[in-house]
């Protein structure tokens, strides 16, 4: 720890755990709005909490109606914003070994939803915060963390704030991978519909559109003993019968959408086996349309026309996440160097073929920052000194919180892809959080000081 903290390291490390676990304590996913809570109740609580200790730590707080809160050193203005959100994805349809807005700590890690994203990071650089503060350091140039509860659901939240105020000239997010991020692909995410006749009782898979479903079932009306086995690798299947009819539930592997391989996506694998069973003509043409264009095991897009790839930012991704009987969503990550017009062009047209209709309810075009900046620099150099490994700028499938900001960076707060975000037993390490403070305390005091 850098010599100009004074206070307990292991003192402050133990409040922002205990921080960490109040904080995951709010089911704080989107939910319905209400007065001073935009996005649904538990969001709102979160956020309030979160300025209630800040103030009571001696910070400048400000709140921005739900959306929104920021803390300062002063009130001074800021150079250095630090964004972070307290919303978090559904844990609806995962396997959980423990509560998940129930932290507890097994075998050097802390679990719960929002361990790693991005309650776990905030937690630390509030921790980092508090240390300089009682420190008594004094920083040249102020600090803004800004707090958000909207960007699992397409950042409101900063769109609001945004119109209230700027962000400080240097911006940087705990919100994706160590070292550091500067470029991060483009988004899509689509609806498809298509009918279906009476054969298909109901359909339903996924929780998010940005995450591969690892659980997906239907209810038909045929005999349990017409189904013929499905063999895949990562995912399994049963039958019940209920009634007159026959349901099929299928178990997969979750995984965040722009890192699809580390998953099994339940919901396609679901497809496959419908596709092959003697339902009615109407119902038949979607199942086996869906799965012409969304072949079980395939992430790259091949099957819909739109693979392609950049030397910097890697290959395009795209998944089939949520079905509701004859409507479906579906994440694309695409990269640098292409644009969402030309993909949403190609899909749609494979869709019409097929009698499909398909609409893009979200679009985002590749995000680039300056990877010559000081800011960059000074960040890989914190990095490398504390490490001891070298820094370097990656390209990820995106996105992180800063994604439509002009420069902003994300910094950690991921160490690798064993976190689990977004899925069952989601985590932050002990020692992860540990060196989390460290670094953020650090860079803060070299962007500042």
């Amino acid at each position: 720890m850098n010599s100009r903290i004074t206070v307990s390291e292991d003192e402050y490390i133990g409040k922002g755990l205990e921080l960490l676990k109040k904080l995951i304590s709010y089911k704080s996913v989107m939910g319905a709005p209400e007065e001073n809570a935009p996005y649904g109740k538990e969001c709102a609580q979160c956020l309030s909490f979160a300025a209630d200790t800040l103030r009571n730590d001696g910070f400048f707080v400000k709140e921005f109606d739900g959306h929104a809160v920021t803390a300062a050193f002063d009130e001074r203005p800021c150079e250095l914003g630090i964004l972070c959100h307290l919303d978090v994805v559904p844990t609806e349809g995962q396997d959980w070994k423990s509560d998940p807005f129930k932290a507890e700590v097994r075998e050097g890690r802390l679990y719960g939803r929002g361990a790693i994203d991005d309650k776990g990071p905030a937690a630390a650089v509030i921790t980092a915060m508090r240390m300089i503060k009682d420190s008594k350091v004094k920083l040249r140039k102020n600090v803004r963390l800004i707090l958000g509860s909207n960007e699992e659901n397409g950042s409101e939240d900063m769109k609001y704030y945004r119109k209230r105020e700027p962000f400080p000239p240097m911006l940087f997010t705990p919100d994706g991978d160590f070292p550091l991020i500067t470029i991060e692909k483009g988004m899509i995410r689509f609806e498809i519909s298509g009918g279906y006749g009476s054969s298909l009782i109901s359909l339903k898979a996924g929780s998010v559109i940005n995450a591969v479903p690892e659980f997906a079932e239907a209810v038909i009306s045929m005999t349990e003993s017409s189904i013929p086995l499905f063999n895949a690798e990562g995912v399994t299947f049963e039958t019940a019968r209920e009634g007159e009819y026959t349901k099929i539930s299928v178990k997969g592997k979750g995984a965040h959408a722009s890192t699809p391989s580390q998953g099994a996506n339940a919901l396609t694998a679901l497809l496959s086996i419908l596709s092959r069973l003697p339902l009615d003509d109407k119902t038949h043409a979607l199942m086996e349309s869906m799965t012409e264009i969304f072949p079980y095991g395939e992430y790259d897009g091949s099957a819909a026309g739109v693979k392609c790839s950049d030397e910097r930012s890697g290959g395009l991704t795209l998944v089939l996440s949520l079905a509701e009987n004859g409507t479906f969503k579906a994440d694309c990550r695409f990269p640098a160097g292409i644009t969402s017009d030309g993909i949403i062009s190609v899909i749609s047209e494979k869709c019409g073929e097929r009698g499909l209709s398909l609409k893009a309810i979200l679009t985002s075009e590749p995000h680039c920052a300056d990877e010559n900046s000081e800011m960059v620099k000074t960040l890989l150099n914190v990095y490398e000194d504390i490490t001891g490994e070298k820094g370097k700028c990656l390209a990820i499938g995106g996105g992180t919180y800063v994604h439509d900001t002009e420069n902003g960076v994300a910094f950690g707060a991921q160490w690798s892809e064993e976190n689990n975000m977004h899925g069952a037993d989601e985590f932050i390490g002990l020692d992860e959080f540990k060196k989390d403070i460290e670094i953020y305390c650090e860079a803060i005091l070299r962007l500042c000081e």
